[in-house]
């Protein structure tokens, strides 16, 4: 009797411990596959980021290239891409800029009084500059993992855009 019950005793306790041998191997799988997940993810945003900002930027200055339209300025002591448009007879400025960790856009009257901090957050960016020569203009944009990116665009309105 005695050695029967020994056997069941060391009957459960294998299957205890192939129990927990499985649990541990499913552990290890779900914490590899949450890892490699996790960099795919970081990766994705980096790319989407490094990406984006130079389309949007591309985008807008397609929108307004228009003769003397496109132009860089100053904002609030910011360098900004300046677009500007008249609205019935009013003129509008569009400005891009980087402040506070964030490429923002701000669009409002000419003669308006806002400040850089009033720009709607597009996404994040450590730093955007802008140059214009001879109808080309150079962004050059610092995500905030550090990466740099550059993008040069013809500005095909007439006489091109100006730089101040």
């Amino acid at each position: 009797m005695k050695n029967k019950n020994r056997k069941s005793h060391i009957e459960g306790l294998v299957v205890l411990v192939l129990f927990a041998v499985f649990a541990l191997c499913i552990l290890a799988v779900l914490l590899t596959g949450a890892g490699a997940y996790g960099r795919l993810v970081e990766r994705q945003q980096a790319a989407y980021t490094e990406r984006t900002v130079p389309q949007y930027i591309a985008t807008k200055v397609r929108q307004a290239d228009k003769a003397g339209a496109v132009r860089i300025g100053e904002f609030g002591g910011v360098e900004s891409l300046e677009f500007t448009n008249d609205y019935d007879g009013e003129e509008y400025i569009t400005r891009i800029y980087c402040y506070d960790g964030y490429l923002r856009e701000l669009f409002a009257a000419a003669g308006g009084n806002f400040k850089p901090e009033d720009g709607e957050k597009i996404i994040a960016a450590e730093q955007v500059d802008f140059s214009m020569t001879e109808g080309c203009l150079r962004i050059g944009i610092t995500s905030v993992d550090g990466e740099f990116t550059e993008q040069i665009l013809t500005l095909r309105s007439a006489e091109g855009g100006r730089g101040e």
